[in-house]
């Protein structure tokens, strides 16, 4: 028997109905549009409304969509894999709501919290009970409500981030396609560039924490900026080096969208053409695990059979890799 591979068989995306312009954003930040187009890229994102809706919110579209493209109802699902950093809750785990929100009464349930590295986490996890034999319809989605925990009166943070997710379904290959390689890879003193103080164990909610706006991310962009790309770089190289792949080779680049700039210089140090790069972040912002994703699912009409794709990410954690797929069937 032909060696086991993890191959994508489906893809779904979903972003709010509601789009927040820079236009509208510079009202209650000090920037403009010029200034977050030339510096991040960005011309709109999505934001979740509504009092009480979550992530879940954004993912249950996604994952109801990929089961109606593959033809396929919720209850085959055997593992739901949800990557982000805004559940709906602390417990249960979004995962866990998904899955009583879409009938899918056999799958095991679990979140994966990487921030913007999650969802190639996720892929890889989901990858590996497929390899093993043990599942046989692994669905992973990659989704973020970061209007939840964004300050709207930081000009950086509130000018990157916007809400949406998307999702993939991964079964069985044995014809070589799907996932081949991955690298993975943590520094843990990358923790103080980018975290939000409070709502934790360590620090849980209080008036304190409230009144101190300790509930926000905060962010060193000028440090993630170098470390970003240093280490997307490099993970890219080793990636394509152990197997033996050209820039040429290389169908799609599918990069995590922190800023456009990132991207850009990603691309630049690798000799990678940018017509060759899956870029979206004008439409969306950075929605953190949400944002490789919803690229195939933009990009999804161009992809066919056979294509050799690279994804790259970098992120909170630190956190950072990249994935190398072989793409298994052509078009939407």
């Amino acid at each position: 028997m032909n060696e086991i591979t993890a191959a994508i068989t489906a893809v779904g995306g979903y972003v709010p109905d509601y789009v927040l312009s820079n236009k509208e954003l510079v009202q209650y930040v000090n920037t403009s549009d010029k200034w977050i187009y030339e510096h991040l890229g960005i011309r709109e994102r999505h934001i979740l409304k509504g009092e009480g809706r979550g992530t879940s919110d954004l993912c249950i579209p996604v994952a109801k969509q990929i089961c109606e493209k593959r033809g396929i109802d919720p209850s085959e699902i055997d593992l739901l894999l949800i990557a982000t950093s805004t559940p709906d809750m602390i417990v249960p785990t979004t995962s866990n709501i998904v899955a009583a929100a879409i009938g899918a009464k056999n799958a095991w349930a679990m979140d994966i919290n990487l921030a913007c590295s999650g969802f190639l986490a996720a892929l890889d996890v989901g990858a590996r009970f497929i390899e093993g034999g043990k599942y046989a319809k692994v669905m992973v989605i990659g989704a973020d409500k970061m209007s939840a925990i964004v300050d709207y009166t930081e000009r950086m943070t509130a000018s990157i981030f916007g809400d949406g997710g998307g999702g993939v379904l991964l079964e069985p290959d044995y014809n070589g396609y799907g996932l081949k390689d991955s690298i993975l890879k943590t520094d843990g003193e990358g923790g103080k560039h980018l975290f939000m103080p409070a709502g934790g164990s360590a620090l849980p909610a209080s008036e304190i924490t409230v009144s101190a706006r300790q509930h926000y991310i905060r962010m060193n962009g000028k440090e993630i900026y170098h470390l970003a790309v240093k280490h997307m770089v490099a993970t890219i190289q080793e990636l394509t080096a152990r197997n033996d792949l050209s820039g040429d080779d290389i169908k799609w680049l599918v990069p995590h969208q922190a800023n456009k700039r990132i991207v850009l210089e990603v691309a630049r140090q690798l000799s990678f053409p940018e017509e060759k790069i899956m870029i979206n972040i004008h439409h969306y912002g950075n929605t953190t695990a949400g944002t490789i994703p919803l690229c195939l699912w933009d990009y999804q009409q161009l992809l066919k059979k056979g294509d050799k794709i690279l994804m790259s990410a970098f992120g909170a954690g630190f956190t950072w890799g990249a994935n190398y797929f072989i793409w298994a069937y052509d078009g939407a």
